[in-house]
């Protein structure tokens, strides 16, 4: 897996990027991705590809999950929020190379199940919290955000996530339309709060859904 990853990211460059920072790549080598996936796809978890998790959601292909960590250019001391928590693993991973992770899942037997795994994992509630709600609107009580990293395609962004991001901080995101190759999209806020937007590499994302 970590090779087909690091193959993925030289072949791809993304910001000038021909590879995957090792923090990411330790982390991921070693995080028991069968874990994330349902029993019957264990013996595929760590193949370069997307899987279904039930309830009409994937867990990204490893590259993916890799990149949009990598991009976050984590040091250990922030605050992250995802949105569109799955399984779990992409938290897990946040978890791994952040100070605090906040996850947001709209689907509650997703929420649930994610919770449950990565507690058994080890990630206890003072380093990795679990919501089931609608991520469109963020987490504003654990605002504001070191980095957003968004794991479903939006039609735009969403300007409650552009609120919640920390002057100096970054987000990635899928956004197009559902049934049309999306763009992922990088998303800075600099100190005066003014924001940027940067288009990173075309993929294709489960849509992001709202509960209005």
């Amino acid at each position: 897996m970590i090779a087909d990853i690091q193959d993925n990211a030289a072949g791809v460059p993304v910001l000038g990027h021909t590879g995957i920072s090792q923090g990411v790549l330790d982390v991921m080598g070693v995080l028991p991705r069968h874990l994330f996936v349902p029993e019957s796809k264990r013996p595929h978890a760590y193949e370069g590809r997307p899987l279904p998790i039930g309830y009409g959601q994937t867990i990204s292909q490893p590259y993916i999950v890799a990149l949009m960590t990598d991009l976050l250019d984590l040091d250990g001391d922030e605050t992250v929020l995802e949105v569109g928590t799955g399984s779990g693993y992409q938290a897990a991973v946040l978890a791994s190379l952040a100070r605090r992770t906040y996850t947001i899942e709209i689907v509650p037997q997703l929420a649930a199940s994610a919770a449950e795994r990565l507690a058994e994992l080890g990630f206890d509630a003072d380093i990795v919290s679990v919501r089931q709600g609608d991520g469109y609107h963020g987490w504003e009580e654990h605002a504001p955000f070191d980095g957003i990293l968004v794991t479903a395609a939006a039609s735009h962004i969403p300007p409650p996530l552009i609120r919640q991001l920390k002057p100096g901080g970054r987000m990635i995101i899928p956004v197009g339309a559902q049934f049309f190759v999306q763009e992922l999209m990088m998303v800075e806020k600099d100190a005066e709060g003014r924001v940027t937007t940067r288009h990173l590499l075309p993929d294709r994302f489960v849509p992001l859904t709202s509960e209005g």
